[in-house]
């Protein structure tokens, strides 16, 4: 077949997969709220920070002699964190107000893990686990990373990446081991997995369970777009539990991780399973800095 014969092919190929004006404003909408969360002042785009706190006392202020660094504004000395084996207290410094939820703590308070954050000005330090390792996350509404941000870019919609996919239950509960970009691993409940074509081609896919939300099923996955079109470490896709042994997995809604965007986020990477031979051009493209 001919060049030219080709091109017309896949001109006729796109015409007919071509989305009713319905579905194609459903995808506009979703993808505007997509960007707004990302851009909003606690959105993936304001984290400014990640610090692995040792056992005992870390400080943190604007001092470049603090623990945790905070940026040019905050007090020079804000308080200090005290880590004891699971657990950590935060104490403020003399004269500093720091909040929780907007109301001021007073002496030296613990502070649940992934839990609330807690409120110095603009700022917010929450403190978080990861596997064996715990940390504060520092979030700033003017960080660069927020400020500098450009838009997101996204492919065509096309209904034929709106697949219906076929759910095949695991015999028994299992288990799927996720790797992070950190290097650790840790094993998500998985309800089993989902089977289904695009271009003629039997794919499948395996999601799970994130943080014990049963009402969604999450995937994170790598097709042959990535690295050079897709960012490389895999996007992210929701869909509904299956119905019927049936699961829809609109791929126009596929979207990058925090980490293609920030350098302070610890994303999970796709599962051996979910590492996709094929051409999947839907959903958001690589993010260009």
């Amino acid at each position: 077949m001919t060049s030219t014969l080709m091109m017309a092919a896949l001109a006729a190929a796109l015409t007919s997969a071509e989305p009713d004006a319905a579905y194609r404003d459903e995808i506009a909408r979703w993808r505007e709220q997509r960007e707004a969360r990302l851009k909003s002042e606690t959105g993936w785009l304001s984290v400014a920070g990640l610090f692995w706190l040792k056992e005992g006392t870390s400080t943190f202020g604007s001092d470049p002699k603090s623990d945790i660094m905070l940026p040019t504004g905050a007090p020079a000395l804000a308080g200090s964190f005290q880590r004891t084996g699971e657990r950590v207290t935060v104490r403020p410094a003399a004269g500093v107000t720091l909040q929780i939820e907007g109301a001021p703590i007073a002496g030296e308070t613990a502070l649940a893990l992934d839990g609330k954050p807690l409120e110095l000005g603009p700022l917010r330090l929450q403190a978080i686990r990861r596997s064996d390792r715990i940390g504060i996350r520092l979030r700033d509404p003017e960080s660069s990373i927020r400020r500098n941000f450009k838009t997101l870019d996204w492919f065509p919609v096309h209904e034929r990446y709106r697949v219906t996919a076929r759910f095949v239950p695991d015999a028994a509960p299992q288990k799927v081991a996720i790797a992070n970009v950190l290097g650790q691993t840790t094993e998500e409940p998985s309800p089993g997995r989902v089977e289904f074509e695009i271009d003629g081609k039997k794919l499948l896919l395996r999601p799970y369970i994130e943080d014990g939300d049963a009402s969604q099923w999450f995937y994170v996955f790598r097709d042959a777009t990535a690295p050079k079109v897709t960012y490389g470490g895999g996007r992210f896709l929701y869909s509904k539990p299956a119905e019927d042994g049936r699961v829809e997995l609109d791929f126009n809604k596929a979207y990058n991780p925090p980490c293609a965007f920030n350098p302070y986020t610890t994303c999970p990477l796709p599962p051996k399973e979910n590492l996709l031979s094929v051409d999947i051009p839907a959903g958001e493209r690589k993010y260009q800095k």
